[in-house]
């Protein structure tokens, strides 16, 4: 899912060149790995896990760096978004993660660390001696870089839609020797969104609303968005649509006047958490001019789990949920 300026957090550092690389792959080659306390398990209850698939291996990907070759069931992989986290996990592969970047909170229990997918730093990296690493970006020389040590690297970026999250699910599941339990996990996805879509109804034009990915400023994310295709499920009608300009990308900044004069009946929180600001259904009812907005007069103000907003991986059913829950309400179903 394509994320507006607001919540990309700039590059601060570069990571080191091919050579420091190379060098500290030298001193920790014949050093163990060192996941954390609630990390996987032992490798041999990982390689017991991971037998039966283990003669569909080599298997070749089409990832977003291009073709990515995994020559056998990886059992040290190293995960650098959350997203793919949850991907991992969700396929049966969480046995054979050892590491998971610092923002991967879900499930309970991955083995956090303070790898970081932004800036990447690949000498960190290589101590946990992976045979596959999920990111979604190559960031500082991520993908060259690991694969001169010949470390297969699968680059799943934001998912534009529904079929583009469903495909880095199946392909995260060929690649770590999953592919059935993949497939299984799709299947369910799709049957949950379609059953939550047919309970609250998929023509709702006469619905409009306010999607806020943040207040002061406020930006909001159109149709055109992996979110706002979500939403367009149900067929609401989407207010910054008529604000969004090319230069925006589907992310337009829009005006506390333009809000107002929009009445939107629903609007949804994706800053809904603290540590995002604290945008609150109560924090937004009592701000200075909002209290003429439909959605504010009838408390339609849904805070969504920031979380599940901002990822597209298999608790896409959760956010559709959400959704669906206040479409029936504000429709009067």
């Amino acid at each position: 899912m394509a994320h507006p300026p607001v919540r990309l957090r700039p590059i601060v550092r570069a990571v080191s060149a091919a050579t420091a690389v190379l060098a500290a792959v030298t001193v920790v080659a014949g050093c163990s790995s060192s996941p954390s306390a609630s990390g996987p398990s032992s490798s041999s209850s990982v390689a017991a896990s991971t037998t039966a698939a283990a003669a569909s291996f080599p298997v070749t990907v089409n990832a977003s760096n291009g073709k990515v070759t995994v020559k056998s069931a990886p059992q040290h992989i190293v995960s650098l978004s959350p997203t793919a986290t949850e991907d991992l996990y969700a396929v049966g592969a969480g046995k054979q993660v050892v590491a998971v970047d610092q923002t991967s909170n879900y499930p309970s229990g991955v083995p956090v660390t303070s790898l970081s997918g932004l800036t990447p730093n690949l000498e960190a990296i290589v101590k946990y001696q992976p045979d596959l690493v999920v990111a979604s970006q190559d960031s500082g020389g991520l993908v060259a870089g690991l694969t001169k040590l010949g470390v297969p690297v699968l680059i799943e970026p934001a998912a534009a839609t529904l079929d583009a999250a469903y495909a880095q699910i199946e392909q995260i599941g060929r690649a770590t020797g999953h592919a059935d339990q993949a497939a299984q996990t799709v299947s369910g996805m799709k049957t949950k969104i379609a059953a939550a879509v047919k309970q609250a109804g998929n023509s709702h034009a006469d619905l409009s609303y306010y999607w806020e990915i943040s207040a002061n400023p406020y930006y909001s994310a159109t149709s055109a968005t992996f979110v706002g295709q979500i939403a367009s499920l149900f067929g609401l009608k989407n207010i910054a649509d008529k604000a969004d300009k090319a230069a925006d990308g589907g992310y337009p900044q829009l005006s506390q006047e333009y809000i107002v004069a929009a009445q939107p009946q629903l609007v949804f929180l994706s800053d809904n958490e603290a540590s995002d600001g604290g945008q609150s259904p109560a924090v937004v009812a009592a701000r200075p001019g909002w209290s003429g907005i439909l959605a504010v007069k009838t408390r339609q103000i849904v805070g969504l789990n920031d979380d599940e907003a901002s990822r597209w991986g298999p608790r896409l059913p959760e956010l559709v949920a959400q959704i669906a829950q206040a479409v029936e309400k504000a429709s009067g179903k």
